[in-house]
C-alpha cells in the first residue's frame, strides 16, 4: 500500500463531541491533521475547534448535524463539496446503545439507533468513496465493539445486531478496496468509560463492572495507530481479545446466555 507514513489528510469524523470520538479527534490535531467535526453540539465543537487551532495550529471545520436524520449524509456532503472541501480520511464514531428487554423499550430509539450505526454509517462511506481521487491514498475507520463477535446480545439486542453489521460490511470493505489505496479499519472497543452507559441505561450492568471499562484515550490511540497502519481489525486490550476469540469459539447457545448473565443489572 503505497501510503507514505507522513501523509497528512482531511479527516471527517462523526460524534466528535465526547467519548471516543472527541479522543480521535485529539489525536488527529496534535498530529497535523486537517479536521472536519460532525456532532449534534455545536458548542462543544466550537470549543475544541479554538483549542486546536490555538495549540496545535490545525484547521478545523465544524458541522453541527443530527446524522439519525435520513438527508443528513447528503446534506453533509453537499455542504463539503460547495466549500471545495474534500476529505479522504474517514472515521465514523457517532452511534449509540439502548439497555433493556426488545418488547419493552422504546421504538423510536431503537429505529434511531438502525439509522444512525448502520444507515449513516453505511451512506457516508459510499459518498466518501465516490468523491476521492483515484489512486490517492485514503482511509475509513468505523468504530464497532466487541458486540459484535457474539452470536446475539440478549438485553441489547439492536446494538448487538447493528455492531454485527458494521463488522461484517467493514471487514468486506476492506477486501474490496486492497487495490485501490484505501485502507479501512474496523474498531473494536470492549466497555469503555465515556457516557455511552449512561445513554443506554448500563450503569448498574455487570458489563460495565470496574475491572472491565477501558480509557477512552487509550481506545482513541490504538485506533489511529491501526487505522494509519492500514489494520482491517482492531481490538484494543488482551481481555477483549480474549472475549472476542471466546465468543467465535464457544457454543452459540452458551454465548447467548453468558452474555445475557453478564449483561443483567446487579441490585
Amino acid at each position: 500500500m503505497a501510503d507514505a507514513a507522513n501523509t497528512k489528510y482531511t479527516v471527517l469524523i462523526t460524534g466528535a463531541s465526547g467519548g471516543i470520538g472527541k479522543e480521535l479527534a485529539d489525536i488527529f490535531a496534535a498530529n497535523g491533521h486537517r479536521l472536519v467535526l460532525v456532532a449534534r453540539s455545536e458548542e462543544k465543537l466550537d470549543s475544541m475547534a479554538v483549542q486546536y487551532a490555538i495549540k496545535y495550529g490545525t484547521q478545523t471545520k465544524v458541522i453541527s448535524l443530527d446524522l439519525t436524520v435520513p438527508e443528513a449524509p447528503d446534506n453533509l456532503f453537499e455542504q463539503l463539496h460547495n466549500e471545495g472541501i474534500q476529505v479522504n480520511a474517514l472515521v465514523n464514531n457517532a452511534g449509540f446503545g439502548n439497555y433493556g428487554y426488545f418488547k419493552e423499550t422504546a421504538l423510536q430509539k431503537e429505529l434511531d439507533m438502525v439509522q444512525l450505526n448502520i444507515v449513516a454509517l453505511t451512506h457516508l462511506c459510499k459518498l466518501f468513496l465516490h468523491q476521492l481521487n483515484p489512486g490517492k491514498p485514503a482511509k475509513i475507520l468505523n468504530v464497532s465493539s466487541t458486540a459484535a463477535f457474539p452470536p446475539a446480545g440478549p438485553l441489547m439486542a439492536v446494538y448487538y445486531a447493528t455492531k454485527a453489521y458494521v463488522q461484517s460490511f467493514t471487514e468486506a470493505l476492506a477486501t474490496e478496496l486492497q487495490q485501490d489505496n484505501v485502507t479501512v479499519t474496523a474498531l473494536c472497543p470492549g466497555p469503555t468509560e465515556t457516557n455511552f452507559q449512561d445513554e443506554a441505561n448500563l450503569r448498574g450492568s455487570g458489563l460495565f463492572s470496574k475491572q472491565f471499562i477501558a480509557d477512552a484515550q487509550g481506545v482513541a490511540q490504538a485506533g489511529y495507530e491501526g487505522m494509519m497502519a492500514g489494520e482491517v481489525v482492531v481490538i484494543p486490550g488482551i481481555q477483549n481479545k480474549l472475549t472476542a476469540l471466546t465468543a467465535q469459539l464457544m457454543p452459540r447457545s452458551f454465548v447467548r446466555n453468558m452474555v445475557k448473565r453478564v449483561q443483567e443489572k446487579r441490585q
